[in-house]
């Protein structure tokens, strides 16, 4: 059915898919864990390829040297902030001294952070090689080679931000936007990938008006997006009262607003689910990728919905706060696909 060199930017696009989603997996452990400042610098570790084991494999005075460099790409990346209007933030970029502490070597986290770099040079050769791949497209589908040079660009962006995230010593609102271009990543690869299994097999898209379907799954899509946001920023509320010394026991009653807003909005999503399953199963046949999409951001609306009721009754686990944000990241990717599912062909 397809080109060979089709078949190959379509295997090569797959792949990158899933690579992105481990990326966003390590992500998850690196945060659950506390190890996201277990690499002072960047690219390298410690300043080597392969990180120390040890902390007798440092020299003396490292710290400082670190929180020196740190401090320099803090200034150079206000200059940015500033040019883009935010003062404010600049300013308190500059002068947050407590941007600038210094975390003790760990070894386990040095290499949970170093494992999900690697992961992440990974992913980014995936999307180079995706696009490179994508110029058998250059005249059938064009679109599809701007996309996917698009998106190497974006995972160089991607890449320089995760720097700042670790020369601001985990700024928060920086985590959010690095947490927002990684699912803005994934789309870009699966609006690829849609976009080449739909040129020459067009049996996957419906030949009839689907009717309020495309803009129900829409509006799921975009409140998942809103309930990313306040995750992340209930994620670091979390944080911040980890970093106070308090227990376990008593975080989640101390969360605040953003929790309750992300509570809500997180059964409003199953209930948005549920009823997009119901409408897609009452038009498309069982034996169809809609209807199959639609069994599968359900049952990830499941998951996730108890993975978010284990965080809350018993007192955040480590390991429920990976499934959580990995199993988030699934259900925007089936959601954005299936909404792609709803074009109608054009004849």
């Amino acid at each position: 059915m397809y080109p060979r060199a089709e078949k190959r930017f379509i295997r090569t696009n797959r792949i990158t898919i899933i690579v992105l989603f481990l990326v966003i997996a390590a992500g998850g452990i690196v945060r659950s864990t506390g190890s996201g400042m277990g690499c002072p610098d960047w690219p390298k570790c410690f300043n080597r390829v392969i990180p120390p084991t040890d902390i007798s494999q440092l020299p003396e005075g490292y710290e400082q040297q670190y929180v020196e460099g740190r401090a320099k790409k803090n200034q150079r990346f206000a200059k940015v902030v500033d040019l883009f209007g935010y003062a404010e933030i600049a300013d308190k970029i500059r002068h947050d001294e407590s941007i600038l502490v210094h975390e003790e070597f760990n070894a386990a986290k040095t290499w949970t952070e170093y494992v999900n770099r690697l992961v992440g040079v990974i992913a980014g050769f995936c999307l180079l090689f995706s696009a490179i791949f994508s110029f058998s497209y250059r005249k059938t589908k064009p679109s599809i080679v701007v996309w996917s040079v698009l998106n190497v660009f974006v995972v160089i962006l991607q890449a320089w931000l995760g720097s700042i995230v670790v020369s601001t010593n985990l700024m928060p609102w920086i985590i959010t936007v690095h947490m927002l271009l990684a699912l803005i990543i994934v789309a870009i690869a699966i609006f690829t990938f849609y976009l080449a299994t739909t040129l020459r097999n067009k049996g996957i898209l419906y030949t009839e008006k689907v009717g309020p379907l495309k803009a129900l799954s829409l509006l799921a899509l975009l409140l998942t997006v809103v309930q990313v946001v306040f995750g992340t920023e209930v994620r670091e509320n979390i944080d911040h009262l980890n970093d106070q010394g308090l227990s376990r026991t008593s975080w989640v009653e101390q969360l605040g607003q953003p929790y309750l807003v992300h509570r809500i909005l997180a059964y409003t999503s199953l209930g948005l689910a549920v009823l997009l399953f119901f409408l897609v199963r009452n038009r498309f046949s069982s034996l169809t990728l809609q209807s199959k999409y639609a069994w599968i951001v359900l049952i990830l609306v499941g998951i996730q919905m108890m993975s978010g009721i284990i965080l809350a009754r018993f007192d955040v686990p480590a390991f429920a706060q990976t499934t959580h944000l990995v199993v988030a990241s699934l259900f925007f990717g089936a959601q954005y696909y299936l909404m792609l599912l709803m074009t109608k062909l054009k004849r």
